[in-house]
């Protein structure tokens, strides 16, 4: 990310904003982020007090360590402009982020950015300082998601929501993020999953994969995830605390491949400085390196430095 704070999504902790005991186990998890939700986990009659309880846990504090974020509602409903107003103003100062799901063209992004904008100069707050989180959720959204990704310089990460897609499109399956019956070649979600890290990558945002439903079955958990991540997705929502240890390894660098990347990063600089002849290419043991190879792993060092890595050799 080129123009916000590049933060560590790994795990993406879901954390419904109408239960208060949630809220406060939440806390505790090491988990990257947590999202408090106002949207699909919030019962219709419990949205107003799910507020409250978000801005007064979010001014508790306890989440420092953590990427902290306010799922509000979509702006088909009735609700999304008192979620944004009423969570900004209450505790805009302990807030990081605002996803928007559903986000289906530019111009909801961009009446989002607005709307923070003019709180935060009505409140006081830092203009520009809260980011917002688009979830693609629907066909039109993700025809639409080039202009999603670029409609904000607020924009912090495109997230795939799965089982409201999936229903969007009327894939014949009630198992989210599994392959649907008689779909034995290949993956029914490459595409969904290609087009949004494509989107999320022209505008150097980070992507985030959605849910897996079948909270007590980790394996599957990391099957899923691990296609994620092996095109490069940043993170994965999780949904229970069995599934966080599993998030933050498979989104992270292998020990061996963050230390190398860093090996690569020195012995570029070198070669290619004065005092090391001031080439562009170089071997590196047997591999041979060039600007390819730098470009290559900064992409795994920034990965292993925003989850906090450190190098177990330096030589």
């Amino acid at each position: 990310m080129t123009n916000r704070q590049v933060r560590s999504r790994r795990s993406c902790l879901a954390v419904p904003g109408s239960n208060p005991r949630f809220l406060e186990k939440a806390r505790g998890l090491p988990v990257d982020q947590v999202f408090l939700d106002l949207e699909d986990s919030v019962a219709p009659i419990a949205k107003e007090q799910a507020r409250s309880n978000i801005v007064t846990a979010l001014n508790e504090g306890g989440w420092e360590d953590k990427v902290r974020v306010v799922r509000v509602n979509d702006l088909t409903t009735s609700w999304t402009y008192r979620d944004v107003v009423e969570v900004v103003e209450g505790a805009g100062e302990n807030l990081d982020c605002v996803m928007l799901p559903k986000a289906q063209d530019a111009a909801q992004v961009q009446w989002l950015d607005l709307t923070l904008t003019q709180i935060e100069k009505a409140v006081g707050l830092e203009v520009g300082r809260i980011g917002i989180e688009a979830q693609i959720e629907n066909a039109k959204g993700l025809v639409n998601v080039d202009s999603i990704a670029g409609a904000s310089p607020r924009l912090e990460t495109i997230v795939f929501g799965p089982a409201d897609f999936m229903a969007s499109i009327n894939m014949k399956s009630l198992v989210v993020g599994e392959q649907p019956p008689g779909y034995d070649v290949g993956d029914a979600y490459h595409y969904i999953l290609m087009r949004i890290l494509m989107a999320a990558r022209m505008f150097d945002l980070q992507a985030i994969d959605g849910p897996y439903l079948q909270i007590r079955d980790v394996e599957g958990f990391r099957r899923v995830a691990g296609r994620s991540a092996a095109l490069g997705f940043d993170g994965k929502w999780v949904l229970h605390p069995g599934q966080v240890d599993a998030a933050n390894e498979i989104y992270s660098p292998r020990q061996e491949d963050y230390d190398h990347a860093e090996r690569i990063l020195d012995a570029y600089e070198h070669v290619t400085s004065e005092a090391g002849g001031a080439k562009g290419s170089a071997m590196l043991g047997d591999e041979m390196i060039d600007e390819a190879s730098r470009k290559m792993a900064l992409v795994v060092a920034g990965k292993g430095r925003a989850a906090g890595m450190q190098r177990t050799e330096t030589s």
